[in-house]
């Protein structure tokens, strides 16, 4: 397995002029933060065999390496960790977490050996359709905000393990740094907020979509308009909120990903009364 560290660097205290909401500007200041991606690759053959199927893993994991306060430094690197990997990781360093996913990722495959030579012996020694025990998997995830104490990223999954086609899947996450925890709808928006975002989501929709009733997006792919509300997998920036939905969520799996941008001068009468919508109102001035 190749395994790869490489450093970036994010500049403290950089002003940056943003075009705000309204029309109007602010400044943001990007928060002081230091992050490297490990990546991973790796194929393994059947039998160890370059004749036979394969697996293919590869990973480019972005994470926080180093911060200011290292407390909170510890902690979102351990959201990173588990948000990209799943929580049974969530002990290991970035590093750790790539090597061991790989090691049993490859482990698990090689579990199909048996049922492989299973296989060959009932097609008379011959190999079976090389699709049949063919896998992959890539993943990578991206920093999209990182400014003013709020740090917002997403995660890419694609892998495919038999069938008509693979599977893909986007999550979105965005850390308080004050706290070093994940912002949570319910840190955002007051109490009997989803009827009113649920309908201005079906709305964004179907403006994206060119129809005027959104009744009409069931005819395009869509599953029912009343089956659409906030999943919580949204990603924060100075225009607003944007939601994503998977394949499968909300609309058939030819519609792909549905990204869903709300301005933020839409949801300003949604918002709880705290530090962190004033933190937003900012952002959003």
């Amino acid at each position: 397995m190749r395994t790869l560290i490489r450093n970036t660097f994010i500049p403290a205290a950089c002003l940056i002029l943003l075009a705000g909401c309204l029309a109007n500007t602010k400044t943001g200041v990007e928060n002081n933060i230091r992050f490297a991606v490990a990546e991973s690759e790796k194929t393994y053959h059947l039998l160890n065999n370059p004749d036979n199927p394969n697996c293919n893993l590869q990973i480019a994991f972005t994470y926080p390496q180093d911060y200011d306060d290292k407390e909170i430094l510890k902690k979102i690197q351990t959201l990173f960790v588990s948000s990209y990997f799943g929580e049974a990781y969530e002990t290991y360093s970035p590093q750790e977490a790539v090597e061991h996913y790989a090691k049993e990722y490859l482990d698990v495959y090689k579990e199909l050996e048996s049922d492989f030579k299973e296989e060959i012996a009932e097609h008379d020694g011959k190999q079976p359709p090389l699709t049949w025990f063919s896998c992959y998997e890539t993943s990578s995830n991206k920093i999209i905000f990182n400014k003013d104490g709020l740090l917002g990223y997403s995660i890419t999954f694609e892998n495919y393990t038999g069938g008509a086609h693979g599977s893909h899947a986007l999550s979105n996450h965005v850390i308080d740094l004050k706290t070093g925890q994940f912002i949570t709808e319910a840190d955002l928006f007051a109490e009997g907020f989803e009827d009113e975002l649920s309908r201005l989501l079906v709305s964004a929709i179907a403006a994206q979509n060119g129809v005027e009733d959104p009744k009409g997006l069931e005819d395009i792919g869509f599953f029912s308009i009343e089956e659409i509300y906030p999943n919580g997998n949204f990603l924060i920036d100075e225009k607003g909120i944007t939601y994503s939905f998977n394949e499968y969520e909300i609309a058939a799996y030819v519609v792909g990903t549905v990204n869903v941008p709300i301005p933020c001068d839409k949801l300003t009468g949604l918002l709880r009364n705290n530090s962190l919508t004033e933190t937003l109102q900012t952002i959003w001035k």
